[in-house]
């Protein structure tokens, strides 16, 4: 059978509820939640498909997205398949909680519906939340459009259960732009993504198994815990191989290809603007303006933050003149946003290096638009004539 023949294409759905049909689809075993918005779709057209027995998933309903998490926790030691969902402050009150899912080793799906972090309060899109959480051993995957949203969640499952990592996916989507704005989209069967996810095997010991009885969150001091990092950080090395070996799999399956990053008119490309998630389709309709002008500029999109594809990036940046990173979301160091930071540091082993600028945008769900973006290749092409940066890292998108 065709992939287009197992596929139903063509469907209208908003990002939340693509992701929540992946869900019903996946049937975990158990999925445990606590409604903020912009996620707060996900689990209520999730419970539906709970209450007309469409799935045999086993529902939380919870106080506190910290008692979420530890749910999740809980019933992922117990040997579950689980799931959650949850977006900005939730996310922050989960905190505690996710660097015990990565240090236990567990392998929840989490959708983070990208949303401001107050103050002040905000319920429109940035980053800030995911990011708050780029160290805790989560990986991470960005999506830009709805279909992207569908697919991420659908492969995040054999991601976070592979043998070699046992890690949590944190699946982003951003929030309102990409979560309630419809799209149509190729929608799989559901015994197609059974096939593809496969059976639940349990790869360490269960709390319920009483014949080979073992313990989790017990206490390592000096002499174990840093050995119990160290295979945490292992792990997250061997993911990039794993996150790559999947997207294949899920491509002969699909039709469609992902990889660690999407390149956008990168191959003769003189500056190009680096950018993940939905304002990467911003982005792209810039390039295709300023090509149109003759100007060499392209696109790259990190679909990958954790584990961050640095020899990869550094390839595809390694031929560029001048590089902006946009960030949606500030570190707060007063020396650029995280992926920038992050994308600096990549190029540091190259002989001959672009320059490059940070850029902070759309912060608080503030709109960036197609001019933005042409404003910033305009920046970088007078970048690469001169050979100058005026102001390494700056505000874009903002009243000043």
């Amino acid at each position: 059978m065709t992939a287009e023949k197992k596929a139903k294409c063509s469907t209208g759905l908003t990002g939340n509820i693509a992701v929540a049909y992946a869900m019903k689809q996946i049937n975990p075993d158990v999925v445990a939640a606590y409604p903020i918005t912009p996620s707060t779709t996900v689990v209520e057209e999730f419970s539906s498909y709970v209450a007309d027995g469409a799935v045999t998933t086993e529902l939380i309903t919870v106080e506190s997205e910290h008692s979420a998490m530890s749910a999740c926790i809980g019933a992922a030691a117990a040997g579950a398949r689980v799931m959650t969902a949850t977006s900005s402050q939730g996310l922050a009150l989960m905190w505690e909680m996710l660097y015990i899912a990565s240090g236990m080793r567990l392998p929840i799906v989490m959708t983070c519906v990208n949303r401001a972090l107050s103050a002040p309060l905000n319920i429109h899109c940035d980053h800030s939340d995911s990011m708050g959480a780029r160290d805790s051993g989560w990986i991470q995957l960005y999506s830009e459009t709805v279909q992207e949203a569908y697919d991420n969640v659908v492969q995040a499952v054999r991601i976070a259960e592979h043998g070699n990592l046992l890690l949590p996916v944190m699946v982003c989507l951003d929030g309102f732009i990409t979560s309630h704005s419809i799209e149509n989209l190729c929608v799989f069967d559901d015994d197609t993504v059974k096939g593809f996810i496969g059976e639940y095997k349990l790869n360490q010991p269960s709390l319920l198994d009483v014949e080979h009885p073992t313990s989790y969150g017990a206490v390592a001091l000096p002499d174990s815990y840093i050995e119990s990092r160290r295979q945490l950080a292992e792990a997250m090395i061997n993911a990039k191989d794993v996150i790559t070996d999947v997207a294949k799999e899920y491509e002969k399956v699909s039709g469609r290809h992902y990889g660690l990053m999407e390149r956008y008119m990168m191959d003769d490309a003189d500056a190009a603007i680096v950018i993940m998630s939905s304002a990467a389709g911003t982005t792209k309709v810039a390039v295709d303006e300023m090509r149109k002008r003759g100007l060499k500029v392209g696109l790259l999109k990190p679909r990958v933050f954790r584990p961050f594809p640095y020899i990869e990036i550094a390839d595809a940046l390694k031929n560029i003149k001048s590089v902006a990173v946009l960030d949606r979301a500030d570190s707060y160091s007063s020396f650029g946003g995280p992926l920038f930071t992050e994308i600096r540091s990549s190029l540091y082993e190259l002989d001959k290096r672009p320059k490059i600028i940070s850029r902070i945008f759309g912060l608080g769900g503030r709109e960036y638009g197609v001019q933005d973006a042409v404003k910033i290749f305009e920046e970088l092409l007078k970048i690469k004539e001169t050979g100058k940066v005026d102001k390494l890292y700056n505000y874009i998108t903002v009243r000043e």
